[in-house]
């Protein structure tokens, strides 16, 4: 696996420890519908939550939360929607962005809840 990939997946794994340390119940990692991924399914009290995770060592290209552009917002609403019919959800559904930013580890986390709105379920 590149060095990159590796980095990635340490983030999502550390993103998968927080969110389990705040109570979330973590349903699946790395769903794929088509070309289509869902990074984290999570379950918190009565939501679906739909977790994108961006791991960066430095913000020279930027904050991480700001990678998550509307292409891939509606790309994982794709998703997600395809998600919610495969396993028939019948819950509210919740999109949030987790970035994880450092060197691991000496990283800080960004949490940002209900980060944007489904154009499939809001319109």
């Amino acid at each position: 696996m590149a060095e990159h990939n590796e980095f990635g997946k340490s983030g999502e794994d550390f993103a998968v420890e927080y969110l389990q340390e705040k109570g979330y119940a973590i349903l699946n990692r790395n769903w794929r519908s088509g070309h289509k991924e869902i990074d984290i399914v999570a379950q918190w009290e009565d939501y679906m939550v739909f977790v994108e995770v961006k791991t960066r060592r430095n913000r020279t290209y930027g904050r991480p939360s700001d990678s998550v552009t509307e292409p891939k917002m509606r790309r994982l609403a794709l998703a997600a929607d395809a998600y919610v019919r495969c396993y028939r959800i019948d819950m509210p559904v919740r999109f949030d962005i987790l970035t994880v930013e450092g060197v691991f580890p000496h990283v800080s986390v960004q949490h940002i809840e209900d980060a944007f709105r489904s154009p499939v379920w809001y319109k």
